[in-house]
Order: C-alpha cells, then sequence, then structure tokens
C-alpha cells in the first residue's frame, strides 16, 4: 500500500507541476492566480498521500498549514483586485 500512496503522490505532484507553466506564461494575472491555486491544492494531496504511506502525523499538520496560507493568499488576492478597481465600499476600505 505504501508504494500505491507514492505513486499516487509522484502523479499528483506531476500534474501539479504543470501548473508552473501556468504562473509563468499565463496571459492574465486571474491565471496566475489560479494556478497558483492549484499548485497549493497539489500540494497539499501530495503532502497528505505521503503522510498516509509514511504515517507521519506532522506531515498532516504541515499540509493543513498550506491549505491555511493558500486560502489567505486567494482572498487577498480577491481583496487587491476589488480595492483596484474601486469596488470596495468605503465603510469596508481599511485606509
Amino acid at each position: 500500500m505504501t508504494s500505491f500512496l507514492t505513486g499516487a503522490a509522484c502523479v499528483v505532484l506531476a500534474a501539479t507541476a504543470l501548473g508552473l507553466l501556468r504562473i509563468l506564461y499565463g496571459p492574465a494575472d486571474a491565471d496566475r492566480m489560479m494556478a497558483a491555486q492549484l499548485l497549493g491544492t497539489g500540494g497539499v494531496a501530495v503532502l497528505l498521500l505521503l503522510a498516509a504511506a509514511t504515517e507521519s502525523p506532522a506531515t498532516v499538520d504541515v499540509a493543513l498549514m498550506l491549505a491555511l496560507l493558500a486560502a489567505f493568499a486567494s482572498v487577498a488576492f480577491v481583496s487587491s483586485g476589488a480595492r483596484s478597481q474601486g469596488k470596495i465600499p468605503p465603510a469596508m476600505d481599511p485606509r
């Protein structure tokens, strides 16, 4: 079972690595952000598969932290885009 989980982690990692091309050559900022989210999600999946294969509970904690950071990055991207377009109401603008 360990070899299957490790192989699945390698397949997910290879598919996620293709997202690097979208980050480098993405036509728009939104495409790049979606690719960064793909990298975060794929990284969490790889870490969870490796945690199950090696029975390492610390790796699960790292995967959860990566998922949290990816969510914050998404919120920051949307917030900065809305602020630059002036779509945030004055009451919500922290300035």
